[in-house]
């Protein structure tokens, strides 16, 4: 079963690479492009307030281990580490993640903040490792898999991703309508939606996915 799977996400990820060979250079640029944003301010204005969905999901689960990739200036690793979660934080930004160690530091709680370009897969989700693992609004296909195996059976995986309107084509910051629900085939899926955010940052149309390990 989990070779069927594997390889029909490798199938996804191919076509996922097809629409666009400049990926990772243009990777590169978008992490400056967003410590730029951090070092300026304006990202940082954008991003008070924790993600509604992942306060609706964790709020029902006992604190544990949580991985939040892409985690920005950290308003989701915050309220995870405030209320009791072991709150590990990735980002590619460097300033990002300087501004969620001063906060954790003024908040008076621990996260595990640290600099790393997922892109380049220098970090490993290690297997069978974690209760909650987050990705809110960063669209990398290839982290699907290891996050649905780096959470323990009953284990979370919550993931937001941008989605393609009528008349757009996916890219690399969007999938297609219906297309995240594939790669967490072998879960049980939580929650499903797609249509407008309820996240007052992001006002392009989302899917959201809550799954658990079976």
């Amino acid at each position: 079963m989990e070779a069927a799977i594997r390889k029909g996400e490798a199938g996804l990820l191919r076509s996922a690479v097809a629409r666009s060979p400049a990926a990772v250079n243009n990777r590169c640029m978008e992490i400056q492009g967003w410590d730029e944003r951090y070092r300026s301010g304006r990202a940082e204005e954008r991003e008070t307030e924790p993600n509604p969905l992942l306060v609706e999901t964790c709020s029902k689960l006992a604190p544990g281990k949580a991985l939040d990739l892409a985690c920005g200036s950290g308003r989701n690793a915050m309220w995870l580490a405030q209320r009791g979660w072991n709150v590990t934080a990735l980002d590619g930004a460097p300033t990002a993640i300087e501004i969620l160690r001063r906060r954790a530091l003024e908040g008076g709680v621990a996260v595990d903040a640290t600099i790393f370009d997922l892109e380049k897969n220098a970090f490993e989700i290690e297997e069978n490792c974690w209760d909650l693992i987050a990705m809110c609004f960063y669209l990398q296909t290839s982290l699907f898999g290891p996050a649905r195996r780096g959470v323990r059976p009953d284990g979370i995986v919550l993931a937001i991703v941008h989605i393609a309107e009528a008349g757009e084509e996916p890219t690399d910051h969007r999938l297609r309508p219906g297309e995240l629900r594939q790669y967490f085939s072998d879960c049980e899926i939580l929650h499903y939606y797609e249509g407008k955010s309820n996240d007052s940052a992001h006002k392009r149309p989302v899917a959201e996915i809550v799954a658990r390990r079976a």
